[in-house]
Order: C-alpha cells, then sequence, then structure tokens
C-alpha cells in the first residue's frame, strides 16, 4: 500500500478567489467556511472570494482564511480520491494547525479563533515597519546563520529552512538589511526582501508565543488520529502537552521543512500531497528528496491531474 502524507501550505500562496474553482465541490468550501464564518463573527467567505486584497492580507484574516483552505482542499481529495488513507501530516508554519485539524487534533471553530487569535499576536508583537524578511537563494544553511551572526545591532535569524540553498531570515529591519548584504558577500545568488510585515518564527515573537501560550491552554486539542510532524522539532509529539508546547515554540523557532520532508521519507513515505492553493511546498519537495512524488490539489483541474498521475 501507497504510503501517502499531506501537507498544507501556509502565510503567502493567499489570493482573493483562491477557492472559487472547485466547481461541483463548492459545497464542502462552504459548509467549511460557514462553520469558521460562525467561529469569527464575519463572513470569512466573502473576504476570500471577493476581497478587498488588502482585507484578506491581514494576518488575522489570512490565517483563518489559509486554514479553512487546506481543510476544505483535504476534505475534497480524502472524498474524491480512492487513495489509502493519509498515513502522515504536516504544515508549514501556519499549515501545521491545517494539519491538526485534518488530523482530528483540533476542532475546525476552535482552530479558526485560534490562528485568528495567533495572528492579532503576531501583528502587534512589532510595529509595522520595524520587521522584515528576506529570502536568501544559493547559500547552504551554515552560510545564511553566519551572516546573520555578522550583523551586530538588531536581531537578524536564520528562520524557515525551506529547501536546500533556499533559507528565510526575519527580524529587525535594518537588521535583516545588513544580513543579505552579508549574504551577497558570503556567495548568495540573490537575497530579495519578502512582502511582509511580520518577522515570523524569530525571537522578537517571544512575547506573542507567551500569550498564544496561554491561549492554548484554553483549547481542547486531542491526540491526532494521523501522525503530525511539527515544524519544531521535525518529528511528531508524544503528548497534548507537547503539542501545544510545539506550537508555542513554532512561534519563535525556525520553520524546519527540509528536515520534516526528509523525517516524513525516512518513515517510509513514498507520495505527498499539498492541499491548498498554490504548488509552494510541492516545489520544494522535489528539491528537497527528489525519490517523493509530489502533487499540489487547489481546483479541478489539479485534482484530475493528480488522480490520473496516481491512477486512482
Amino acid at each position: 500500500m501507497t504510503r501517502i502524507a499531506y501537507v498544507f501550505p501556509g502565510q503567502g500562496s493567499q489570493s482573493v478567489g483562491m477557492m472559487t474553482e472547485w466547481g461541483e465541490h463548492q459545497a464542502i468550501v462552504s459548509e467549511v467556511y460557514a462553520q469558521a464564518s460562525a467561529a469569527l463573527g464575519y463572513d470569512l467567505w466573502k473576504v476570500t472570494s471577493q476581497g478587498p486584497p488588502e482585507q484578506l492580507n491581514q494576518t488575522e484574516v489570512t490565517q483563518p482564511a489559509m486554514l479553512c483552505a487546506g481543510v476544505a482542499s483535504w476534505r475534497i481529495v480524502s472524498q474524491q480520491l480512492a487513495i489509502p488513507p493519509a498515513a502522515m501530516m504536516a504544515g508549514h508554519s501556519l499549515g501545521e494547525y491545517s494539519a491538526l485539524v485534518c488530523a482530528g487534533s483540533l476542532d475546525l471553530g476552535d482552530a479558526v479563533k485560534l490562528v485568528a487569535h495567533r495572528g492579532h499576536l503576531m501583528q502587534t508583537a512589532v510595529k509595522a515597519g520595524e520587521g522584515a524578511m528576506a529570502a536568501i537563494i544559493g547559500l547552504d544553511d551554515a552560510a545564511v546563520r553566519e551572516a546573520c551572526a555578522r550583523v551586530s545591532d538588531g536581531v537578524v535569524e536564520a528562520v524557515n529552512f525551506n529547501a536546500p540553498g533556499q533559507v528565510v531570515i526575519a527580524g529587525v529591519a535594518a537588521a535583516v538589511e545588513s544580513a543579505m548584504a552579508h549574504a551577497k558577500d558570503l556567495g548568495a545568488k540573490r537575497a530579495l526582501p519578502l512582502p511582509v510585515s511580520v518577522p515570523s518564527h524569530c525571537s522578537l515573537m517571544r512575547d506573542a508565543a507567551e500569550h498564544l501560550a496561554a491561549e492554548l491552554e484554553t483549547v481542547n486539542i486531542d491526540m491526532p488520529r494521523v501522525v503530525v510532524i511539527h515544524n519544531h522539532g521535525a518529528s511528531a509529539a508524544n503528548a497534548v502537552d507537547e503539542i501545544r508546547e510545539r506550537l508555542k515554540k513554532q512561534l519563535y523557532s525556525p520553520v524546519e521543512w527540509v528536515a520534516s520532508v526528509q523525517a516524513m521519507h525516512r518513515q517510509g513515505i513514498e507520495v505527498l500531497i499539498e492541499c491548498g492553493p498554490g504548488k509552494v511546498l510541492t516545489g520544494l519537495t522535489r528539491r528537497i528528496e527528489k525519490s517523493l512524488q509530489a502533487f499540489a490539489i487547489y481546483d479541478n483541474g489539479s485534482l484530475d491531474q493528480a488522480r490520473q498521475s496516481l491512477g486512482y
């Protein structure tokens, strides 16, 4: 039996209208967003399907919108493809919450309120304009860390280990800019500032993480029915309290995506299916472990293509 893992994207893949192309499967999408809207107290589907983009791109709106996109896509894939059940799940940053919902660990309504609060905490942790993130292309992990270490004034850290030669740094805006220059001196092919206002997964998020931890204590969490590989530690948690601790630490610790994909591969995963808008994780998977089959499913066309390729 083919061992399949489902993976879920995080912020950055959102766009207005991102879930409107599911056509005959729209009832599932509507059901997920209706449940989320009831929990949040506003029409999340209207913002997701109609915009405006400025509202959808607000972190505390983006996070529940993307969580719902991942959950709805997974429910459609699960119903439409007669494939073996998931052996594992994982998500990139915010996507980890989608994985926990789909694995039966978090209730959808609880999860959307939780990530909306998470987004608010992240947005208010650092004043607008004071934080930044940048992608460093063409350097190994050690060299990126070295570029950050050369900055003597202000926080800047390697925070997303996305693929070999693709690492994201985050921190105080001026420090990030300095680290980008050092990275180029060390041989980086490119150092690209990212269009975000929140320096995610760096130590500037520690206070936000403490507030998130308090919120996590109020939410019911069960052990997942499917193994979930966490960003922090690139492994599964052994207890509910450990899940809470991993989600807390995820906010101010690096996303260990390369290690997560490698961990799934070592445990016999043969196919990764990305559920949610875009195909960022599918592209990263092919750079991390070429022997893995990877499919992004985000609309009817990509669903049919995966069905033909997998033979289900």
